[in-house]
């Protein structure tokens, strides 16, 4: 197949073109050429998504899928998928923060979405909202009979590109008392990049059409499991301390930020997502000890995480809590 991925330098756009040419697929990636290089045996052409004239250049060549991953607003994503609306498949990467309902019950496709304008601009509402307006732009640009919209929840592996893991390896790394949220029974839920990618291509080579939530199974691992994995794997000497919710609240730590990941008792909106749907469909998840172990690797082998602003908890914050923590009465 002959496929263009609009990014394909970055995180899980990389892990859909790498896999792509490793399946002997002739790929190419259109970007801004801003974060570095594709894969090697792609083709790397310069596009910026916004430029119609760029997009009628794409559109006149022939492909056979095209892969969006970088998609954010929608009228800027319905711009690319009107362009490349004959080609005969097309996946859209949207995200679980579409669903109106989180955090609550266990939520899937079907249950119901924000509300948002497949022309709707980058102010007209959250991450969610839009990313919901940029499924209705596909859609009504491509037609759901060509269309594979995807929806993952946390996506973790080598190139992250938000800072998740990677901050907690490094921290654990560096050894001594590291804060652990809450309880170490409780279970996350996430996926590798990677295997995002491998779904999402075997969709595509099998001709469907639809929409699957892309995640891993419920309650695995739990905090425990996943933190004393990094402890494992960094061969740290770190001491997991392991501070209650109410704890953390009291000292300002902002949750998901500060400790990455880390919602309060059960606010968690990515915990509870129904991955039957995609496994029914053929969705295979390594394990999750797989992407912990690879993503130190990486790290180890120079590779430099993007760390967004707000990841990670201020060295002299932690101290002062564990600090207190040592004066609280027994």
């Amino acid at each position: 197949m002959k496929v263009l991925v609009l990014g394909g330098t970055s995180f899980l756009g990389w892990a859909f073109a790498e896999e792509a040419v490793r399946r002997g697929h002739d790929v190419t990636t259109a970007n801004r050429g801003i974060t570095g290089p594709p894969p090697q045996g792609c083709t790397q052409v310069r596009a910026d998504r916004t430029d119609a004239a760029a997009l009628a250049r794409l559109a006149a060549q022939p492909w056979d899928a095209v892969v969006d991953p970088s998609g954010y607003v929608p009228r800027e994503v319905g711009l690319a998928a009107r362009a490349l609306a004959d080609v005969p498949r097309y996946l859209f990467i949207s995200t679980i923060s579409v669903y109106a309902d989180r955090p609550g019950a266990v939520i899937g496709v079907g249950s119901p979405l924000f509300d948002c304008a497949p022309d709707a601009g980058p102010d007209d509402g959250h991450y969610g909202v839009l990313k919901a307006g940029c499924e209705r732009a596909v859609l009504d640009a491509v037609g759901p009979e060509r269309t594979v919209v995807l929806r993952p929840g946390i996506i973790l592996g080598p190139r992250e590109n938000v800072g998740r893991l990677p901050w907690w390896l490094t921290r654990i790394a560096e050894g001594g008392r590291v804060i652990a949220p809450a309880d170490p029974a409780r279970g996350m839920q996430h996926i590798d990049a990677r295997d995002i990618a491998a779904f999402g291509l075997d969709l595509i080579e099998g001709g469907a059409a639809g929409t699957w939530d892309v995640v891993g199974p419920q309650g695995v691992p739990t905090w425990g499991e996943w933190l004393g994995e990094c402890v494992a794997v960094t061969g740290s000497s770190a001491e997991l301390v392991w501070v209650p919710d109410g704890e953390l609240a009291a000292a300002d730590v902002e949750p998901w930020g500060e400790l990455p990941l880390w919602m309060p008792g059960d606010e968690s909106p990515v915990s509870r997502i129904d991955d039957s749907g995609a496994r029914h469909a053929g969705l295979r998840t390594r394990p999750w000890q797989q992407t912990v172990a690879d993503t130190w690797a990486w790290l180890q082998d120079g590779g430099v995480p993007v760390m967004r602003p707000g990841i990670g908890l201020d060295r002299a914050k932690e101290r002062a809590i564990l600090e207190g923590r040592a004066q609280l009465p027994t």
